[in-house]
């Protein structure tokens, strides 16, 4: 997630990205993103915002060792880590969020928690997509859904991928159509005033193909499984806080 941010804020021009990670492969990894990478932590403390992207186990390890004082704003991306656990280590403002992969494309989708609207914040969010304010006992359920859901939903056009090719399409034309139909459902989603089960109905004509295939989604038992799904990745997210609180 930490190259993810870092290729999406470096895409904009508009931000001066430092990266820092004991792992040399990572660094060269996004290398050509940063304006500087580091093994350490030295010259943390004088950027105006910091983004903890590490796995949830090495938080307190992490935050042990980074100073930052208290006109400076951290910014947690780690699964299933409440913002208490990060407060109570750091004199920096925390902000917690759970951002996506799409952020290096500028079509991340992202939730945040805070105390207060943070303008830097909100700004850098909306360099590399949307971004919605919940509550923080909401983030399990957030981390699941948008967090995990780009895994999710490629899952879902690889399927259809597959569906095509065995009806003769070819692999290639196939993925290009079935990307581009997630994308562009997604984005009249968000456009549109209509509820999804509208724009639904909107394009199941009586007599036509869609309404055809999706009697065989509504007899189907997709829902639940969906719902086990979100499910299974939001309780995942809610072992973490409680290996967190343990520490």
């Amino acid at each position: 997630m930490g190259s993810a941010l870092a290729r999406g804020l470096a895409r904009t021009g508009t931000h001066t990205v430092t990266a820092s990670d004991p792992d040399t492969d990572a660094l060269a990894a996004v290398e050509q993103y940063c304006a500087e990478t580091t093994t350490g932590l030295e010259g943390t403390a004088e950027a105006d915002v910091v983004f903890l992207a590490v796995k949830p186990e090495v938080v307190g390890t992490v935050l042990a060792e980074l100073d930052l004082p208290a006109d400076r704003t951290l910014v947690t991306v780690a699964a299933g880590v409440p913002r208490a656990f990060v407060q109570a280590r750091t004199d920096a403002t925390v902000v917690r969020i759970m951002p996506n992969l799409a952020a290096e494309t500028g079509n991340m989708a992202a939730a945040v928690t805070w105390d207060e609207p943070d303008e830097d914040v909100a700004a850098i969010l909306d360099d590399l997509g949307t971004f919605v304010v919940i509550d923080e006992d909401l983030m399990d359920v957030a981390t699941a859904l948008n967090g995990s859901g780009p895994a999710f939903v490629t899952y879902f056009l690889q399927c259809m991928k597959q569906a095509a090719v065995a009806e003769g399409l070819d692999p290639a034309a196939a993925e290009t159509l079935v990307a581009q139909t997630v994308k562009g459902a997604g984005e009249t989603v968000l456009q549109s005033e209509e509820s999804p089960d509208e724009l639904v109905e909107a394009v199941c004509s009586e007599g036509g193909t869609t309404i055809e295939g999706m009697e065989v989604l509504w007899d189907s038992d997709v829902s639940s499984v969906v719902d086990d799904t979100l499910g299974a990745a939001a309780e995942r997210s809610r072992e973490l806080a409680t290996e967190v609180d343990d520490e």
